[in-house]
């Protein structure tokens, strides 16, 4: 084939394999290349196995020769972020203290996502311990939003959404305590997507809030988006677009969402959406939930990470912290001195809203709220405040959620829908209709 192989989604690479066109080892060999001469000033990857990617790329291709592959994603080139444990490779959580740690067990969804055939390019960047939204690494570099020069890709899977749009990987893999998936998503113009929290194996990855936690992946397209989630959640037949997929869909709209001062573009892109949702035959409506503060339930959020993450962290590491920065310390040790009337005010408000919840979702199928109010920024500016109000809900509900990007003229925006604890089917077939919902 004379076009580039990395631009190829999985649903592409999926017919060029069964075709004969290409296999899986020039489509890795094409994207070992790519990395070479884009990662030096995108610093997405902080490890690449090339070994590996090859030794797998090269099983998948005798699949695909004798006609048996292990399903849709076999021969797909992917890359974790390095917070996920994988046996034969470091595991930093991006911090220095964890620069030699050597796991001995590979992590579930790492398991899955092999056992399915994808090939693992390597680790990628991330915010230092996940705590943070720029991906601006003091260890392993400031990864650049391939979309913009000297600007962020968000965080703290940063890495994974930068490797993505750049075609560095065909599948990304992150984690998401506030909107750690979905925000790198939005800035990078690319999808993503966290499953119902009891429903994904957290095992190997290096935590920072248990309470908030959850992985997901991120894709180009809304197919290759559900294909991966429904291999993370061991669904055997992921759904698919089904005409009218929208028609009748119950779409809520929370009034608070305004509170929230929002760029221009996000704004438009906000009323857009509702607009063509209601155009496909989505009923949207709005839906009162009075008790949500979009500010004051980030900041009980940011609450239970520091909290939750110093408790890691000093068990790991001891008092002193080493090999960690001097930012991430402070905020880990203010965590630590958090006395217990303001954890249980965090862990009430956020077990307030879970238990609200299921009724308030019983009437609607989904709930639509931009991803962040203001696209990607410069690396020289203070991250602003606001950027997970709205992402965050769904982590404090331990619910799915998908981002999506937006027409837009000029930086990435991204809006997301929401759907109760359980309903992750349906968010992965709405997936899947997302790739012709703007056409």
């Amino acid at each position: 084939m004379n076009q580039d192989l990395t631009l190829l989604n999985a649903a592409a690479l999926q017919q060029v394999y069964a075709q004969g066109l290409t296999d899986p080892v020039a489509v890795t060999h094409a994207h070992l290349v790519r990395i070479a001469q884009r990662n030096p000033a995108l610093q997405a990857f902080v490890h690449v196995c090339e070994d590996l990617a090859l030794q797998q790329a090269q099983a998948s291709a005798q699949r695909w020769a004798h006609g048996q592959p292990l399903g849709p994603l076999d021969g797909v080139t992917m890359a974790l972020k390095d917070n996920v444990d994988v046996v034969g490779m470091p595991c930093t959580a991006g911090t220095a203290a964890y620069a030699q740690r050597m796991p001995t067990q590979d992590a579930p969804i790492y398991q899955r996502l092999r056992d399915a055939g994808m090939v693992l390019l390597g680790k990628l960047n991330m915010h230092e311990a996940a705590l943070g939204a720029t991906t601006d690494n003091p260890v392993y570099g400031r990864c650049m939003n391939p979309l913009r020069e000297g600007f962020t890709p968000g965080g703290s899977s940063g890495g994974s959404a930068a490797a993505l749009a750049d075609h560095l990987c065909t599948i990304a893999v992150g984690t998401d305590t506030m909107g750690s998936v979905r925000i790198p998503a939005a800035y990078c113009g690319v999808m993503g997507m966290i499953p119902t929290r009891t429903r994904m194996a957290m095992d190997g990855i290096v935590p920072l809030s248990p309470t908030l936690d959850v992985a997901g992946p991120l894709a180009r397209s809304g197919h290759d988006l559900a294909q991966a989630m429904a291999c993370l959640l061991g669904i055997s037949r992921p759904p698919a677009a089904q005409g009218g997929a929208w028609r009748g869909l119950r779409v809520g709209i929370l009034p608070q969402t305004s509170e929230v001062e929002m760029a221009p573009a996000v704004q438009q892109a906000w009323q857009a959406t509702q607009q063509r949702l209601q155009s496909q035959g989505a009923q949207v409506q709005t839906v009162r939930w009075p008790d949500w503060s979009p500010s004051r339930h980030r900041l009980h959020a940011l609450l239970m990470s520091e909290w939750e993450g110093a408790q890691y962290w000093l068990n790991a590491l001891g008092p002193e912290l080493p090999g960690l920065s001097a930012g991430l310390q402070k905020m880990l040790r203010y965590g630590a001195r958090l006395g217990p009337e303001k954890r249980q005010a965090s862990q009430a408000a956020i077990d307030g809203l879970r238990a609200q919840a299921g009724a308030l979702l019983m009437g609607i199928d989904a709930l639509l709220l931009p991803t962040t109010p203001h696209t990607s920024f410069a690396h020289t500016e203070a991250a602003p405040a606001s950027q997970a109000d709205w992402a965050c809900l769904a982590n404090m509900l331990g619910a799915p959620a998908l981002s999506f990007p937006c027409p837009t003229d000029g930086l990435p925006v991204s809006c997301q829908l929401l759907a109760a604890p359980g309903q992750d089917e349906r968010l992965l077939a709405l997936a899947c209709a997302l790739d012709t919902f703007w056409d």
